[in-house]
């Protein structure tokens, strides 16, 4: 009895594995082994920011074309992960998304997402930077409060960046 529920219980296991393998994504591409200057933006980001959850550089790595991935953020097994439509849209179109999450079935977790073009110190577009803030928040109570402190945290960035290039270069 005791051997039967052992095989009945690791059967389990293995088809839950299995489930979650089949889910995750499959990367569309792979950082280099050496830490990219993004991603050292990213880090710079989050240790001053306590606002936020995440944020996350999306864009398409230089040598490709139309391969639209998270190139860095605070989640790195997200890396190289291909973007979604609503990303893909703010690099493409320039646009901003205000997202409050409200009745999220799937993402339980309480944020505000804003989603905003990224840009270099020439003020082009170099893919899209997405945040996401705590709710309840320091920094914003109302949408136009979340969209004025996620542009002005990007516009904070965009002197640094030389070039959507620069973004891929080595960190110091």
């Amino acid at each position: 009895m005791k051997a039967i529920r052992l095989i009945c219980a690791s059967a389990l296991c293995l088809a839950y594995a299995a489930a979650l393998w089949a889910d995750a994504p499959k990367k569309n591409w792979t950082a280099p082994a050496q830490r990219i200057r993004a991603q050292a933006l990213s880090d710079e980001i989050m240790s001053k920011h306590p606002e936020l959850i995440s944020v996350t550089f999306h864009g398409v790595p230089p040598g490709l074309e139309k391969v639209y991935t998270m190139f860095a953020g605070s989640f790195p097994e997200r890396i190289g992960n291909p973007d979604d439509p609503d990303d893909v849209d703010i690099i493409e179109k320039g646009i901003t998304i205000v997202d409050p999450r409200w009745h999220r079935t799937k993402d339980t977790v309480k944020k505000f997402v804003m989603m905003v073009p990224l840009r270099d110190a020439a003020g082009e577009n170099v893919g899209g930077l997405v945040l996401a803030y705590k709710v309840p928040s320091p920094v914003a109570r109302s949408e136009t409060e979340f969209f004025a402190a996620a542009s002005a945290l990007r516009d904070e960035l965009k002197p640094r960046i030389a070039s959507h290039a620069d973004l891929f270069k080595p960190a110091n």
